[in-house]
């Protein structure tokens, strides 16, 4: 990085160039008890050594508590009002349709991994789907390409190619721990052929949607990725962790799904004719969650009532709160013009749908877990590394990750 400036700027905030790889490490649906139990469980013992010699920190993730907004969130340093990605779906009013929002064109701010790259650094980004594949390296120079997509990597549109015989693994299943096993294993190969100055690793949450904390599988997943870590940070990198959000059981005490169907309420509430509800949680990988989550936004017909529609909204159970566009704008920091006039959240327990025939939950052989809301909004900052000069009280969010991993690690850090 000697020839490279001191300093790169992205969104209005200053980082500080490199002195050794960083990398930041994004694991989906990670709330921090996977962690906790997996150290307790003995199967960690990277993690324990990383929490003992670094820093561990809780953060706030961006509400909706997706992956999509969440990964934009930390790899611009911002929330959705300035990047514009509010969601994984989205209406969009000017064309009239429901669209996955993972075209680069969506996208209204540069990311710290381009401003890098642009500025001579080497940067590398991998991540388990695809969807966010043509996001996270928009406007980047480097190698970027997706676990589930790796064979499909060229010089032309990954920076890379020949990925499998790289990784010395076959293309791993959507719909499988694997899927991220591959996107580590790839980190530590490019970590070992191209050592990259900064790296972005972002993995998928099939696991976390079927195994709570403290279960075989969750521990089984965290012992995977502990080990590739512990060579990740035996090859002199800074280490930061965190999770695009949480996530939640979502059942009654039976295990029962507990679903509000939001749209068939509406259909029958005076008022609320022509309403549409949009379902930001959705995309193409919806076996293992049916596209139901915690956080939905309501398009109201004309001459609906919002506040009326809202008071009645307010009084369902499982429902935590309703906003009109101007305060879940405000509150959330979300792009008005992105959602609805209501929005929508249910609480610890519950996941809002639209119509009940709308939903193939055939796909959940366990019961369900998911996120979205509030209550998936507490994530883990770890880091290998002891960090100074954060400022007590400072509100901490997983978008911090890259300040606090380029800005407040000691230069002098080995």
């Amino acid at each position: 990085m000697t020839k490279n400036p001191q300093i790169v700027l992205a969104n209005d905030r200053a980082y500080k160039s490199p002195q050794q790889p960083v990398v930041v490490v994004c694991v989906d649906g990670c709330e921090p008890d996977y962690i906790t139990q997996a150290i307790q469980a003995g199967v960690a013992p990277y993690l324990k050594r990383m929490l003992a010699a670094g820093t561990s920190l809780i953060g706030d993730c961006v509400v909706p508590s997706f992956t999509n907004p969440n990964n934009l969130s930390i790899v611009t340093g911002a929330p959705p009002s300035v990047h514009g990605i509010c969601g994984n779906y989205f209406l969009d009013t000017s064309v009239g349709k429901e669209v996955m929002m993972n075209d680069p064109s969506y996208l209204r701010a540069g990311t710290i991994l381009a401003a890098f790259s642009n500025a001579g650094a080497k940067v590398a980004v991998v991540t388990a789907k695809d969807k966010l594949r043509t996001l996270l390296g928009h406007q980047m120079k480097g190698i970027c390409f997706s676990a589930e997509k790796a064979d499909k990597a060229t010089l032309a549109n990954g920076g890379i190619e020949h990925v499998l015989e790289l990784v010395g693994k076959p293309v791993p299943s959507v719909y499988s721990a694997d899927l991220s096993e591959f996107v580590f294993a790839a980190g530590v190969k490019l970590m070992e052929k191209h050592r990259p100055d900064v790296m972005y690793l972002s993995t998928t949450d099939y696991v976390q949607h079927k195994c709570a904390p403290g279960t075989q599988g969750a521990n089984d997943f965290y012992a995977m990725m502990d080990g590739y870590l512990a060579q990740l940070d035996q090859m002199g990198a800074v280490i930061a962790l965190t999770a695009d959000h949480g996530m939640s059981p979502k059942t009654d005490a039976a295990g029962n799904p507990r679903i509000v169907f939001l749209q068939e309420v509406l259909d029958v509430l005076t008022g609320a004719e022509g309403s549409r509800v949009i379902l930001p949680i959705t995309d193409p990988y919806v076996v293992h969650h049916g596209a139901l989550g915690s956080f939905a936004t309501v398009y109201l017909g004309a001459g609906s009532s919002a506040s009326r529609v809202a008071d009645a909204l307010k009084a369902i159970d499982g429902i935590e709160t309703v906003l009109t566009r101007s305060e879940a704008a405000q509150r959330f920091e979300l792009p008005p013009d992105r959602i609805g006039d209501l929005v929508v959240v249910s609480d610890h327990l519950t996941v809002i749908g639209t119509r009940a025939s709308e939903h193939d939950l055939s796909g959940l052989t366990v019961p369900l877990r998911s996120h979205g809301g509030l209550s998936e909004q507490k994530v883990p900052l770890l880091f290998n590394r002891q960090l100074q000069g954060v400022a007590a009280g400072r509100r901490l969010r997983n978008f911090d990750i890259f300040d606090l991993a380029l800005n407040h690690v000691p230069a002098t850090a080995s």
